[in-house]
């Protein structure tokens, strides 16, 4: 049974190789882009459920796909690359990548990285069509009322602590960088003390939602929540 179409932008035939039989046997439908232009094109005709894209292209970088894509598809991105700098993985996330995966990787956590992707796509899909409210776990965000629950006991948050739980939810799998969340939290990369305040606020949520094992902190780059 086919579980989701994936399109794979690597120019590498070795790992074009390992990528496309690891899909292959994992039932995924797959096509494969040699280089940048190739793999937008593809995007836009091929509709597939998860991107997996290679940074170093030989026509293009790949932060240039992640931008183009962007602009015409939500779909997830997840980045599959030799470069291990946190500013090439911060640029990638910044530009709309969904996780990042250095070189060389294990297969499995690839699988790992792709079916957390494709529940975040369903998920926001159900949310959109059916319901006003998010659960994960004993957490649930009521966003019509503005109330969260915990194993169905209300929390109370302040409304940065709501507002910065909300965007880590509609954002569930993936990495967000800490200057994506100040620009969407404070309006602006600079704002509340920048990133000390941000591991404060970070830090409380954790407490008052007990929810350390699924609010996870990388290390220079941002947080994510994980999907339990």
């Amino acid at each position: 049974m086919n579980k989701g179409t994936i399109l794979v932008i690597e120019d590498d035939k070795k790992i074009q190789n390992l990528i496309g039989t690891t899909l292959e046997i994992s039932n995924y439908a797959y096509q494969i882009a040699s280089n940048a232009e190739q793999g937008i094109l593809k995007a836009t005709s091929y509709n597939p459920d998860v991107i997996i894209l290679d940074l170093g292209l030989p026509d293009k970088d790949g932060t240039e796909v992640i931008k183009k894509v962007r602009s015409f598809s939500s779909v997830p991105i997840i980045v599959v690359s030799a470069r291990i700098d946190n500013d090439d993985k911060i640029s990638a996330l910044d530009e709309g990548a969904d996780d990042y995966l250095t070189k060389p990787f294990n297969t499995e956590e690839l699988l790992a990285r792709i079916r957390v992707a494709m529940r975040h796509k369903n998920n926001n899909a159900e949310e959109t069509a059916q319901s006003a409210v998010f659960t994960n776990g004993d957490l649930t965000i009521d966003y019509a009322k503005g109330c969260v629950y915990v194993s169905g006991e209300e929390v109370h948050l302040t409304a940065i602590e709501y507002k910065l739980l909300c965007l880590l939810a509609k954002n569930i799998g993936k990495v967000l960088t800490h200057n994506h969340i100040k620009k969407e939290i404070w309006l602006d990369d600079n704002g509340a003390d920048s990133q000390l305040s941000l591991r404060v606020f970070v830090t409380n949520l954790r407490k008052k939602l007990n929810a350390s094992n699924y609010i996870i902190t990388h290390i220079g780059i941002g947080y994510r929540m994980l999907q339990l």
